[in-house]
């Protein structure tokens, strides 16, 4: 907010008091199960969260359950990129890439703390694509959908402009270009916390052991910490991402002889690396490789580049290997090898710091190639008992679209089917009555901001996400000067304008408690614990931040002795 003289001031915020020092330790409860909802969600990656949160934003009683963490698996191991997928033009996927590009800018909205603009260098090998080729779909790029934001696309000098000094001098030429960035794993959590706080009940670390459909509703077994629970649901949103096909053979049965798994999944790897910084300045670059696919250099932490991707296609028996995907060292070489081709200092696997993979669910579209299959998305709904939606595919850019979509069809699908009232589920006279008048809310998300998004009570009116997120820091610097600056800008990236549901009303970093590694004080481990669902050190450390890149494993095994002081139920 700023005065009449032009600066800006503290904000004046309803915070959250800090919990005591001395006061009892936190636990990781769960909520209670609810028995009866109208719609069951099965699987917290991001289009589970979406859903979950569109469905909850129009009135619908939703469960989301999740076997692990949010953002266990898939949804915190992307390369973290919202875009429209300049490759995929080369497929002719124009549709998606138009799709994709509209929901960058209306995500760039929603939460520019966590998804902020990315400018990428394209160096020019004649070797591979020609000039032309690149000029035409750079254009494209440009006009397929209508830029509010982002600047669009111009070639480059590469021999007189510091984004060409990392790369080898042959590389005199190449071509800029504006898509988004993103903190994948919070964006789960942020529609999770948006989910929840709608109305929504949100279960981690909970399987959907089995799951019955019968004409009128679906009768499933979850699995919590405390026992066994049986829900009962008017619709089921299957949304398990590379376990959707496998969800559907195992876990659930028909009412009748009907076939609920009716597509096929491909399972395809992409892998990724992380190693010091290998330039200075805030561009990425995008590489062309010899066998037509693409790599990234992104800047990553401050300290890092994050490189990637592969894609390797995967057997159906990974499904059966419990933990995550691994990045074997074949990926970890051949990024390697890619990279080293443009940038002057070679990238070699000892400099790899950390390396992670994420296992993409690829509608079978009977591409030959893996790099070629869609990252479109395919809802199927199955009306032939109990309502039934199986998310197919998708990309993490398009996922607001694909769950404004799912609950638009989920919707339709209720509305031709008796209440759980009317099912003689023991509802009184009353609730039936309320149930029949229901009618469920219009889309809403489009112009909606994700929690911690909303920046006008600390920087007035949104401008641009950039300059929104940087003056966001300064009002926290503000509001909390005994902050120090590194800290202030990474609770700002992680929390927006919830910053101060951590910092509450302390006035020193003793109040915040101890400090239990650096940079992390108790009041924010209390906050994860209390309302983000962090249970261990790698729900924080790992995905609810990368704090773990910046750690020793001394003061990683700190944090992971914080949690195992407390009774986790």
């Amino acid at each position: 907010m700023t005065q009449p003289n032009g600066k800006l001031r503290a904000p004046t915020c309803r915070s959250k008091p800090l919990p005591h020092t001395a006061a009892p330790l936190p636990v990781a409860t769960q909520p209670s199960v609810p028995t009866q909802v109208d719609v069951l969600v099965v699987g917290g990656g991001i289009n589970g969260a979406g859903i979950a949160r569109d469905l909850a934003g129009r009135g619908w009683q939703v469960l989301l359950c999740e076997r692990d963490d949010l953002a266990g698996h898939t949804s915190s191991s992307s390369t973290k990129l919202i875009h429209g997928g300049l490759r995929y033009l080369e497929h002719y996927q124009f549709a998606l890439v138009r799709k994709a590009l509209q929901e960058r800018e209306v995500l760039l909205k929603s939460a520019p703390h966590i998804m902020w603009p990315l400018r990428f260098v394209m160096p020019h090998d004649p070797a591979m694509r020609p000039a032309w080729m690149i000029r035409a779909g750079l254009f494209l790029y440009d006009h397929l959908a209508h830029r509010e934001m982002l600047p669009g696309s111009n070639g480059i000098d590469l021999r007189h402009s510091a984004l060409g000094t990392p790369l080898k001098d042959q590389y005199t030429h190449g071509f800029e270009y504006s898509d988004g960035w993103v903190d994948d794993a919070r964006l789960v959590l942020l529609n999770a916390l948006d989910a929840r706080e709608r109305g929504a009940t949100v279960l981690t670390r909970t399987p959907c052991t089995h799951v019955q459909r019968s004409a009128s509703g679906w009768t499933a077994t979850l699995q919590t910490a405390k026992g066994t629970h049986t829900v009962q649901a008017r619709a089921l949103v299957n949304a398990a991402g590379p376990w959707a096909d496998h969800f559907l053979r195992h876990a659930a049965r028909p009412a009748g002889t009907e076939a609920l798994a009716t597509q096929h999944l491909r399972l395809v790897k992409g892998s990724h690396i992380v190693v010091r910084r290998l330039f200075d300045h805030d561009h990425a670059y995008i590489f062309q490789n010899p066998d037509k696919r693409i790599a990234f250099a992104i800047p990553y932490e401050r300290e890092f580049t994050l490189i990637g991707t592969t894609d390797v296609e995967l057997p159906n028996a990974w499904l059966h290997t419990p933990g995550p995907a691994q990045v074997d060292d074949a990926e970890v070489a051949y990024l390697c090898e890619q990279t080293s081709r443009y940038f002057k200092q070679p990238v070699t696997p000892a400099d790899v710091v950390w390396r992670y993979a994420g296992v993409r669910p690829l509608l079978d579209d009977e591409s030959g190639d893996a790099s070629a299959v869609t990252r479109d998305y395919l809802l199927e709904p199955n009306t032939e008992a109990a309502p039934l939606l199986s998310v197919w595919g998708g990309k993490i850019t398009t996922f607001r679209k694909l769950a404004e979509d799912a609950a638009n069809l989920v919707g339709q699908m209720l509305a031709d089917q008796p209440t759980l009232a009317e099912c003689g589920t023991g509802h009184t006279a009353s609730d039936r009555a309320q149930r029949q008048a229901f009618r469920p809310g219009p889309a809403w998300t489009a112009t909606a901001h994700l929690p911690g998004g909303d920046l006008e009570a600390w920087i007035g009116p949104a401008a641009l996400p950039d300059a929104d997120f940087a003056a966001l820091v300064q009002a926290a610097q503000i509001r909390y000067p005994f902050v120090p600056p590194a800290l202030a800008h990474r609770l700002c990236r992680a929390y927006g304008s919830r910053i101060d549901h951590v910092l509450g009303q302390a006035e020193s970093l003793t109040a915040l408690g101890v400090e239990v590694a650096p940079d992390l004080f108790e009041s924010e481990l209390h906050y994860l614990v209390r309302e983000e669902w962090a249970c261990t050190a790698e729900d924080v450390l790992w995905r609810r931040s990368k704090l773990g890149l910046h750690l020793t494993p001394a003061q990683r095994q700190a944090v992971d002795h914080w949690f195992a002081q407390r009774v986790l139920t």
